[in-house]
């Protein structure tokens, strides 16, 4: 699955105008720059899996939502695992997201 980044641009400053927040509101909030998040919503730069979890936690939403343009809010278990990612090393976040890569593949 290749990712779309001008759509993942586009979902992020989406959802943050729905929620009525200015870039630097969500980047205080997620402990970014705020050039940074218009390079992302430009899509001039392209998020890491760990920002993407930090946007959605600032942004109330799941991962999901600006990954594949779908949400779930049938539980908050993506919120526990952003925080448990939040913390790691480059090298952690490389290995859990080729673990998520490869568990999307499975038909479990």
């Amino acid at each position: 699955m290749e990712l779309d980044y001008s759509e993942i641009g586009k979902r992020i400053a989406r959802r943050r105008k729905e929620l009525g927040l200015r870039q630097v509101q969500v980047c205080e909030q997620a402990g970014i720059n705020d050039k940074y998040l218009s390079c992302i919503e430009r899509a001039t730069s392209i998020p890491s899996l760990e920002v993407i979890m930090k946007l959605a936690l600032a942004l109330d939403t799941t991962p999901d939502e600006f990954l594949t343009g779908s949400i779930r809010y049938e539980s908050d278990e993506w919120r526990d695992i952003a925080e448990l990612m939040r913390g790691m090393s480059t090298g952690q976040l490389c290995l859990a997201k080729n673990f998520l890569t490869w568990l999307s593949e499975q038909n479990l």
